[in-house]
């Protein structure tokens, strides 16, 4: 029986790599960013992990900065934080 390979990510903040389904995925698609948590939306993604610690030293540290390659306004941040505690 062959086994299918889990597609493994890497978290932006803890930089572990852990399986796509446990990961969130931040999608910047023509100027504006999404929370997927589907992981199916177009556009560019980076992931974080499922929990507050990830999320908080996201937006500390600003690492959207670094993962785009642009400065990300910091209503940014609180739209994310608010699409993350949402569900």
């Amino acid at each position: 029986m062959l086994n299918k390979k889990v597609p493994l990510r890497m978290c932006i903040a803890c930089k572990e790599s852990k399986p796509k389904k446990e990961l969130v995925r931040i999608v910047k698609n023509e100027e504006t960013f999404v929370l997927d948590k589907t992981g199916k939306l177009n556009g560019r993604g980076a992931y974080i992990c499922n929990n507050s610690d990830c999320l908080e030293k996201l937006c500390k540290q600003k690492i959207l900065n670094k993962a785009y390659k642009q400065n990300v306004d910091p209503s940014v941040y609180e739209k994310i934080k608010e699409q993350f505690f949402e569900n």
